[in-house]
């Protein structure tokens, strides 16, 4: 599985599937630098060791990733690989990303690590322990997440025995925990279906809109 993980051309293929949507074999090509052929290899043996998944769809095949156990392994390794940049005071995570990005499928970046810190202040979370391993809503955050539509114990029903219901996510930009979990997919799809957060094409950032700027704010302070 490490050497699988550690060749450059996979971990990069790893890394475009973290946006959460599917992509060809060409797209991954051209996102890793490598030719098609080149890139059918990897795939094969990323699929293989049960990394990722492929579903063909007409004359297309897509790619995704296997789990979100699989996205927070990839999280993980970069949590604890150290930046390089050639001036050790600048960061080389794009500003966009930094910003806010999926992590998968939940928030992350400055606006997610932002929104688990209120979530976590006003008390609608609460960590078990002091390493954030897993969350606990509280009444206040149960009605808090149904005035935008998540159901918690309906979440926490369908997640059993499929995903970690809430749990702090490490952020590889920031440093701090961010919502990660069947919750935290749940608020990111929300914010999203909502209009609060939107999608930059081809790319794992979101952008705040102009609504959002209000409502998701108002959200978090009401």
């Amino acid at each position: 599985m490490a050497a699988t993980i550690g060749d450059p051309t996979r971990i990069r293929m790893l890394l475009l599937l973290m946006e959460g949507r599917a992509l060809t074999a060409k797209e991954l090509a051209y996102g890793a630098g490598v030719e098609p052929a080149t890139a059918s290899a990897h795939l094969r043996r990323l699929e293989g060791d049960a990394l990722i998944t492929s579903l063909a769809s007409g004359r297309y095949k897509y790619f995704g990733l296997r789990s979100p156990a699989v996205a927070e392994m990839i999280e993980s390794l970069l949590v604890v690989a150290p930046e390089k940049p050639a001036d050790p005071r600048r960061s080389t995570v794009p500003e966009n990303l930094r910003a806010a990005r999926l992590c998968y499928d939940h928030l992350a970046g400055q606006l997610g690590t932002e929104v688990s810190a209120t979530l976590l202040a006003r008390g609608w979370l609460n960590p078990q322990d002091a390493t954030h391993a897993a969350y606990d809503v509280t009444p206040e955050g149960e009605r808090a997440f149904a005035a935008i539509g998540i159901d918690v114990n309906a979440l926490q029903k369908g997640s059993r025995g499929r995903r970690r219901f809430a749990y702090g996510c490490m952020d590889w930009s920031e440093r701090r925990p961010h919502l990660a979990g069947a919750l935290g997919a749940a608020v990111a799809e929300r914010c999203i279906a909502l209009g609060w957060l939107a999608r930059q094409k081809h790319s794992r950032a979101l952008v705040v809109t102009e609504v959002g700027q209000g409502d998701l704010r108002a959200w978090l302070a009401r």
